[in-house]
């Protein structure tokens, strides 16, 4: 039943979401859309080699939106590139291959576990996964390039 997704425990989430607004200075900002819903999430991200340092978002997007970016501000400062990689391929295969939510910092994503059974929220779901991973992307590519020189 659709109230199983939008349990108590999702709804002070998406009612409680740290980190709102926009970085002055991102070392990226990335946007994940939801064609399906009309949700959209937009990131700011600041690194210092591997490590998120700083991090800001502006989530206009439903409860579910709201819940995962609100867990992903908790806890995305002082997480590692990696980390948040496998972080999104964990929370795609629990929500799409009936995985096991992640554990540790980040076990508050089992509240989202029964959005598994509703295929059209999992767009949603999994936006702020896609932005801070499209902007740990962004910022390594600006890493390797070559300084160009100014003349």
């Amino acid at each position: 039943m659709l109230n199983d997704i939008y349990n108590k425990r999702i709804i002070e989430l998406a009612g409680n979401i740290p980190r709102l607004g926009r970085l002055p200075d991102p070392d990226a900002t990335a946007t994940a859309h939801s064609k399906l819903c009309g949700s959209t999430v937009k990131v700011d991200l600041k690194m210092s080699g591997d490590t998120i340092t700083d991090f800001a978002h502006d989530v206009k997007a439903c409860a579910l939106g709201q819940a995962s970016s609100s867990i992903m501000a908790s806890h995305v400062v002082g997480s590692t590139a990696s980390e948040l990689r496998e972080l999104r391929e964990t929370v795609r295969k629990m929500l799409k291959e009936n995985g096991a939510p992640p554990q540790g910092k980040w076990d508050e994503i089992k509240f989202l576990e029964p959005v598994r059974d509703y295929k059209a929220r999992h767009a949603s779901t999994l936006l702020t996964f896609d932005a801070v991973v499209d902007a740990i992307g962004q910022i390594e590519a600006k890493a390797k390039q070559p300084d160009t020189v100014q003349g």
